[in-house]
């Protein structure tokens, strides 16, 4: 028997499938020969989407012309502003001129003043003697009149051989004063205004350089947590005094704290500009005040840990009435100050940029001595280009066995 499946026609829904097949085959042929054209657009819609388009356009540039606008205008005014503090800087920088040569000239009428006082009194102690003298030549010339009548009579007698006709006694003779010798100008007076003078002139010289130092006065205030356990400092940090007593916030020792030597540090650290301060050493006989990195040991007594002792500290000291200023272990005895009262103040100013550090005697401002790289080369040059922020430091020598009193120091008040 045959098969009569293999003889048979394909069914209706057979050849659909095939067509569909057949379509989807060349369908896939002509999209990967052929590109694919584009829907036809009408020619009103193309104009709509045209007209869309530019109305877009126009806003955007309305946009961008509204903002550009408005930065013209905040430019303009800026400008303006910044104009008007050019001609504010010039009027306000004139009235500070102008307010300064008030002062000066304050102090050069003050002077003018007094200089016209002092030339009018030495006038007048110059007329006053000249009057005295005066008198007394006018005596001494009446008796030199005299002792010429004199001497004239006497020689027409003699010529005369008229003896009888002279007088019995000439009076001849006249000792001069001593109160003539007193007759001078007060010379004692002069040199004393002299002295008075210099003094004034030096002090004066000091206070115009302090003036100068004030501008860059620093508000130092002593770090109570890491100063000695012995060390007190007040509450606003300005003053400290050596004590056996503790407070109750040293019972628990800071890991900062420095435990073996008596010394502080300020709270603010200095690391650009140039800063002053002043400290009073009136009622310490033995101290040490200079500058310290951070770095500075805290524990135990060597070297390490001693302002000056070390290439992290600059300081100057009084030990025993002898002033010596420290660095690296190294100091120089300040001759300067041999025969003279050693300072009351001690004025500090460091200048971070220049590693520049200075000492002077607040109360005449003579400088004591100076660290830095070009005047110091007997010092370690590489620390005057300063590696760390630095700090003010403090630190209380033993006293002398014959000192009565207690023992503080203080940071004096520079704020003007």
């Amino acid at each position: 028997m045959m098969d009569t499946d293999n003889d048979t026609a394909p069914s209706g829904d057979l050849e659909d499938k095939l067509t569909l097949t057949t379509t989807g085959l060349e369908s896939h042929v002509l999209s990967e020969d052929l590109p694919i054209q584009p829907y036809p657009r009408s020619p009103k819609l193309l104009r709509k989407i045209t007209e869309i388009s530019g109305r877009l356009a126009q806003e955007q540039l309305s946009k961008n012309l509204h903002e550009l606008k408005a930065e013209r205008q905040k430019t303009e005014a800026h400008l303006e502003s910044l104009k008007k503090r050019r001609a504010n800087l010039t009027s306000n920088m004139e009235a500070m001129k102008q307010e300064l040569k008030a002062r000066f000239d304050d102090i050069h009428d003050a002077l003018q003043r007094d200089e016209q006082t002092v030339l009018d009194s030495l006038e007048v102690d110059r007329r006053e003697t000249s009057s005295k003298l005066t008198r007394v030549i006018k005596d001494w010339t009446q008796h030199l009149n005299q002792v010429q009548k004199n001497i004239t009579n006497i020689q027409t007698a003699l010529e005369k051989k008229e003896p009888q006709d002279l007088p019995e006694e000439f009076s001849s003779q006249k000792k001069p004063c001593t109160a003539e010798d007193n007759i001078k100008l007060n010379e004692d007076r002069f040199q004393k205004l002299l002295k008075t003078l210099q003094r004034i002139s030096k002090d004066l010289q000091g206070q115009l350089q302090r003036k100068s130092f004030l501008l860059d006065s620093a508000n130092v205030v002593i770090d109570r947590e890491t100063s000695h356990k012995h060390v007190l400092v007040t509450r606003k940090g300005q003053s400290l005094c050596v004590s056996t007593e503790l407070r109750p916030s040293q019972q628990q020792q800071h890991p900062l704290q420095f435990d073996k030597v008596y010394c502080a540090l300020g709270t603010v650290a200095i690391a650009k500009g140039q800063h002053y301060w002043e400290v009073n050493v009136t009622c310490c006989p033995n101290w040490a005040v200079g500058v310290a990195y951070v770095s500075l040991q805290r524990k135990g007594n060597d070297k390490n840990a001693k302002l000056g002792r070390n290439c992290n500290s600059w300081c100057v000291e009084l030990r025993d009435g002898n002033l010596t200023a420290w660095h690296n272990d190294r100091y120089v005895a300040l001759t300067g100050s041999v025969g003279r009262k050693p300072p009351s103040i001690v004025g500090v100013i460091v200048n971070y940029e220049k590693g520049r550090v200075a000492f002077y005697d607040g109360g005449t401002m003579t400088l004591l001595h100076e660290f830095s790289a070009t005047l110091n080369p007997v010092f370690n040059q590489a620390h005057h280009h300063f590696t760390e922020p630095l700090y003010p430091a403090i630190r209380f020598l033993k006293p002398q066995e014959a000192h009565v009193g207690p023992i503080h120091i203080e940071i004096a008040n520079l704020q003007i």
